[in-house]
């Protein structure tokens, strides 16, 4: 299948960060598939700080065959000595179909294109099928910590210098992973 990305208006992202539906006019949305109000209002107060909007826009993952809304992702911030965290969330009903790896794959080849040098997700090591998405794309274990809210984390990290074989194959399937800013 393949899947594309769609960044999420400043007005939708409104709509989000007060618990409200947006205006997804054009697609269907399955269950769960949206960000998280806290999302959306972490990239409005990017925003207003006068981050550039490349860095704090949110996106829908969505399946391109029928617009149907799977899921979301983005940048939680600017790079910070070349380096950009990813984050990114798949319907549970939408799993297991390859549209995480398909919109990490697009979140990889953003960054790179806006200047960052590695890319990083920070996952709890109980969630498998996230674990799965960037062993499958190469990134790297850099470690674990215990976050403020007394979660375990682990570190990937993606460093665009090593000429790894996910970045080739994210620009091989370039066309398969659109995305509209």
């Amino acid at each position: 299948m393949r899947y594309h990305l769609i960044s999420i208006k400043p007005e939708d992202l409104r709509a989000l960060a007060a618990s409200a539906l947006p205006d997804i006019h054009g697609y269907s949305c399955a269950v769960d598939a949206l960000p998280p109000h806290l999302v959306a209002g972490r990239a409005l107060e990017q925003m207003a700080a006068g981050v550039p909007v490349y860095w704090c826009s949110t996106f829908y993952i969505v399946a391109t065959e029928n617009q149907h809304i799977v899921g979301s992702c983005g940048f939680k911030h600017a790079p910070r000595d070349g380096m950009v965290e990813i984050g990114y969330g798949i319907s549970p009903d939408c799993r297991k179909q390859g549209a995480a790896t398909a919109a990490v794959q697009a979140l990889l080849l953003l960054a790179f294109e806006g200047g960052a040098t590695q890319v990083m997700a920070q996952v709890n090591p109980e969630n498998l099928a996230s674990t799965q998405v960037v062993q499958k794309l190469s990134f790297v274990n850099t470690g674990s910590y215990v976050d403020d809210s007394q979660e375990t984390l682990v570190r990937w990290c993606f460093d665009r210098h090593k000429g790894d074989k996910a970045l080739t194959n994210a620009n091989a399937n370039a066309n398969d992973v659109k995305h509209r800013l």
